[in-house]
């Protein structure tokens, strides 16, 4: 029963866990778009900084809570946290193109700065469907550990009662013997102490 649970949610973990590595690739390569338009970058180039980090760090922690079983909370709460930072991201950079280009002050030519802002929103895009499915998968897979941990928990319970009661029954058995191996001594005794004194008696009335 426990390997059918486990089997059962194995491959959304291998799953989980192969999203969470697309995602550490697609964070780490949304760096370059912005270190490209401008290096120092401005508020909004550290504000997609702090975007792909976030996304980074959670695809990491993903990694963790997957070989650990823990970090739930702190996972889910990154999750959402990128998720916030990736719309207000693509908002930015997708429904106002032109704004953000200011903002970034890049010094390159304005077709390839549009071309990288336009890598940057798709990276963007493609880590916040990632994200999207991860947060899925991980309430699934939790569920899924917690259910099984119940499962292991009463079984676990189950095997204590049953080694008690097995217990109870070998202990009622070991009396029960050791009550009627005293009563056939006492019986055997009792033979012995009437064959000795009848004995005595009967050669005392020959005498």
């Amino acid at each position: 029963m426990a390997y059918k649970r486990r089997s059962s949610s194995s491959f959304p973990a291998l799953l989980l866990m192969f999203l969470n590595f697309i995602l550490f690739v697609l964070s780490f390569a949304s760096f370059a778009p912005t270190f490209l338009l401008k290096n120092p970058p401005r508020s909004l180039g550290w504000a997609l900084y702090v975007v792909s980090g976030m996304s980074l760090l959670s695809s990491v922690v993903g990694f963790c809570s997957q070989i650990t079983h823990l970090c739930f909370i702190t996972h889910v709460s990154l999750i959402l946290a990128s998720v916030v930072g990736q719309v207000l991201g693509v908002l930015a950079l997708f429904t106002k193109e032109n704004p953000s280009l200011r903002l970034l002050n890049s010094p390159r030519d304005p077709k390839e700065a549009r071309a990288l802002v336009r890598v940057e929103c798709g990276a963007l895009m493609g880590m916040l469907m990632m994200q999207f499915a991860i947060l899925i998968l991980t309430c699934a897979v939790h569920t899924c550990w917690v259910k099984e941990f119940e499962g292991l928990e009463f079984e676990r319970e189950e095997t204590a009662k049953k080694r008690s009661r097995n217990m109870a029954r070998v202990q009622e058995e070991s009396m029960a013997n050791a009550a009627k191996i005293a009563e056939v001594r006492a019986k055997e005794f009792d033979e012995k102490m009437k064959n000795k004194y009848g004995k005595w008696t009967k050669t005392e009335f020959e005498g």
